[in-house]
């Protein structure tokens, strides 16, 4: 998978390393079968409206992205085996380390830096 950052528009938050999953493949293992998420990592999955932790480890903060990248939902710390709710309108979804989003809110932008 390819790496960006993605940067919040009103502040200077920074998130280092996010994996792009834009293919069928990349998105269905998402996070499965892979290292727990460390802070500053998250995974982008593009198209998406909905994603479930079956199979993770430990929980993750979710993250609804419009096709802006602004911020339509956050759901954090979404436990293991469980599935996000269908968010309408959503274009992606940064997938963060439980706590990951606890710097964001609905209405934020994000840019690809």
């Amino acid at each position: 998978m390819r790496q960006t950052r993605l940067r919040h528009a009103g502040n200077s938050h920074v998130i280092d390393r996010v994996w792009v999953a834009d293919s069928y493949f990349t998105r269905l293992r998402g996070l499965i079968g892979r290292p727990a998420l460390q802070p500053g990592e998250g995974i982008w999955i593009r198209p998406c409206q909905q994603v479930h932790t079956h199979f993770l480890g430990e929980p993750i903060d979710v993250v609804f992205l419009d096709k802006t990248l602004r911020i339509m939902r956050v759901y954090p710390e979404l436990r293991p085996w469980r599935l996000s709710p269908w968010v309408r309108g959503a274009s992606s979804v940064l997938e963060l380390p439980a706590g990951g989003a606890g710097h964001l809110a609905e209405g934020d932008h994000l840019k690809e830096a």
